[in-house]
């Protein structure tokens, strides 16, 4: 039997017919409605599965008994033996058990805990295959919002890192004390509040490491009180180590339930004779049991408020709660693709949305007639209006509040933008926020994204009066499934 004859034999019902239109549509239902007997999948059992490709979230992706699975930790084209961990109505969750068949991609992770936390879902996956990954994850929100157009959108192949580690300038580690009384500071295992001390961590810039594990030492040494999650009871909760790329300076902060901190002069003491690069001591008080990490009050504890950071030629103070891209390497190739992107004339009035100490703005401020930006965290719009003065920048102004807001309230008083960038956060645009870049319509818009998910939610209703040019992948996170894209929008 040929090919032909085989699909034509597939085709037909058992009296050799070929099934109606409503037979088609019942076999499709009872496929989906009816998956499988995954109800006799229990947590706790191994499955065979061989895995079709990569989830959003860098996990394998298989089907058992027309069940779908995800199973943390395989990657396409390998068999493995999956025990599951979740069993719920439509999907099953799982991890890998044994591999049998091993992609060719697969390669060592370089931290033994990989696997527990988060920051590294892609450490066993070969560098050039991350990067491809990252470009799917796009194209699979894609296919799920089906933005107008969206098959023909051009997706250019994700900018990777020569060096894809110790690049992340800020660490933020939660400290608990072990049953054991040993002090620890990592991060949560994933799903849980189980934390992981963290002695090394290969994507952190190393002076963030050696800071922490020095003062880990001296939060022992002077026997500091330790947040107690669950007692609600103990200070230290969290520190938080950022290092400027360019200048090196660097700023420690200490997020405590209590007002103060017992021994803190003496930590400090020690921390600055053995890390002179520190000229920033600052604590954050933020009580109770928060899911926040942040608190609303910030104090100076010793030296400077801000650390100084330089990018493309201009220099930016940080405050501790200022957004400041993570990876600096590649934030000045993620800002070129957005000037790129944009295209602005001299006479153009720019809206920098979500600008946070104002990198995108003003760095095309020269190119530009008018800079307006705003932001949700007072401390960051202060900073941008300083780094404006700082670098002479007198064409750009910064106002404290949401872009859903000031936007409409600028458009009301007679600004008219010309272009806009928009950098949200991962939960993207706000609706009335897209309702007035559309009334305005300015004629250059570039949107930087670091969730697919929410862009391509976005874009179905930008694309109204917009035209998808392209999107650029760039990795700002190697060994995350996170990735950034700029788009560049064009008013249809």
């Amino acid at each position: 039997m040929n090919n032909k004859e085989k699909s034509n034999y597939k085709s037909k019902n058992r009296y050799g017919k070929k099934p109606t239109d409503r037979q088609k549509q019942d076999r499709r239902k009872n496929f989906y409605h009816n998956p499988s007997k995954s109800s006799d999948i229990k947590i706790g059992d191994e499955i065979p599965l061989k895995i079709k490709r990569m989830g959003i979230n860098g996990e394998g992706i298989g089907y058992y008994q027309r069940t779908i699975c995800f199973i943390k930790g395989a990657l396409s084209g390998e068999k493995v033996v999956a025990e599951i961990t979740d069993v719920q109505p439509r999907f099953i969750t799982g991890k890998v058990r044994k591999i049998k068949k091993i992609s060719p991609d697969r390669v060592k992770p370089i931290d033994s805990y990989a696997g527990e936390v988060g920051g590294f879902e892609l450490e066993h996956l070969a560098y050039p295959a991350q990067l491809e990954f990252k470009r799917d994850v796009i194209r699979q929100s894609l296919t799920k919002f089906r933005p107008e157009g969206y098959k023909r959108y051009e997706l250019r192949p994700t900018i990777g890192m020569e060096n894809p580690t110790e690049y992340r300038n800020k660490a933020q580690f939660q400290v608990r004390r072990f049953e054991d009384g040993k002090i620890g500071a990592g991060l949560y295992k994933e799903g849980t509040h189980e934390l992981v001390d963290l002695v090394t961590c290969s994507v952190q810039h190393p002076l963030t490491m050696e800071i922490i594990r020095i003062a880990v030492e001296l939060f022992d040494k002077y026997d500091v009180s330790i947040y107690d999650e669950h007692k609600n009871i103990g200070s230290l909760k969290t520190i938080v180590v950022r290092v400027a790329e360019a200048t090196k300076e660097t700023q420690v902060v200490f997020i405590t339930n209590t007002p103060t901190l017992e021994h803190v002069d003496e930590i400090i003491d020690e921390l600055s004779e053995q890390f002179p690069e520190i000229v920033s001591f600052m604590q954050n008080f933020n009580p109770g049991r928060e899911s926040l990490v942040w608190g609303d009050k910030t104090t100076n504890l010793r030296g400077k408020d801000v650390i100084s950071e330089k990018l493309d030629g201009l220099s930016f103070n940080l405050s501790a709660r200022a957004f400041f891209q993570l990876n600096p390497k590649q934030t000045s190739i993620l800002y070129a693709e957005a000037r790129k992107a944009l295209e602005l004339s001299p006479n153009d009035n720019l809206v920098d949305a979500y600008s946070g100490v104002g990198t995108i703005g003003l760095s095309l401020a020269d190119q530009a007639k008018e800079v307006r930006g705003m932001d949700t965290i007072e401390s960051a719009i202060d900073d941008a209006n300083e780094n404006a003065k700082i670098n002479g920048i007198e064409n750009a102004h910064y106002e404290f509040g949401s872009a859903e807001k000031l936007l409409p309230k600028w458009l009301h008083a007679g600004f008219k933008p010309d272009s806009i960038v928009v950098d949200p956060p991962r939960v993207g645009l706000d609706n009335k926020l897209i309702t007035a870049i559309l009334e305005s319509a300015p004629k250059h818009f570039t949107y930087v994204s670091c969730n697919p998910s929410t862009l391509a939610r976005d874009l179905t209703r930008l694309v109204e009066k917009y035209d998808v040019e392209y999107i650029q992948s760039i990795d700002m996170f190697p060994q995350t499934a996170r990735v950034e894209a700029v788009v560049k929008l064009k008013k249809k």
